[in-house]
């Protein structure tokens, strides 16, 4: 993929950066990656076109960047839920997948997790995307593990398995049921997973 070199030029401004980044996770969850270009990003973050490379090498540099901001967003929600002291830990984990579920009835089943439709489409093409989403999906695991750990602490959830087997299990899981959800347009996929999870493994 071509590298355009960063221009010099007067000191970037942090907001333009923020922008072009928060336009893209926008629009690539939207279009997908692919089908975004750049024009249409700095169009959507309202700067010029020739800013784009005072901040980022090549596209495949911003789609790592537009990973790193989208997978932060998640994080603070999985922590928002799983990390709270005051609500038993299996509790605050099906009350995610809940919130997650309403939020996709909502907006009618489309878009799906923004890091699951870059490894279906990006993944096999670069590396340096390849091993964002690694290193993302490994910290999203590592909270749900956490949260497993605690709650096999308190005896609700036997330990047949690791924490950390069970976390890589449920994301797994969960990122292949939002590629049926969207193919579907229904919350079969997603009723069935909570059965499956929260019914019989985690149960």
């Amino acid at each position: 993929m071509k590298s355009h070199p960063a221009r010099r030029g007067p000191k970037p401004k942090p907001d333009t950066r923020h922008n072009l980044v928060a336009a893209g996770i926008r629009m690539i969850h939207a279009e997908g990656y692919a089908a975004t270009g750049i024009q249409s990003i700095v169009e959507g973050a309202g700067t010029p076109k020739g800013s784009f490379y005072t901040y980022f090498a090549s596209k495949e540099a911003f789609g790592a960047e537009v990973i790193d901001g989208y997978s932060e967003r998640g994080q603070i929600k999985l922590r928002e839920f799983l990390c709270n002291p005051k609500i038993a830990p299996l509790a605050r984990l099906e009350a995610f997948f809940d919130d997650r579920i309403e939020s996709f009835r909502a907006s009618n089943y489309v878009r799906g997790c923004l890091m699951g439709n870059f490894s279906a489409e990006a993944a096999d093409h670069s590396s340096l995307i390849r091993e964002r989403l690694a290193k993302h999906f490994d910290a999203w695991t590592g909270v749900i593990e956490n949260c497993i750990s605690e709650a096999q602490d308190q005896g609700a959830i036997d330990r047949q398995f690791t924490a950390s087997s069970l976390a890589r299990f449920i994301l797994n899981s969960w990122e292949g049921t939002l590629l049926r959800m969207r193919a579907e347009k229904s919350d079969g996929p997603l009723l069935d997973f909570k059965e499956l999870v929260f019914g019989k493994i985690l149960g």
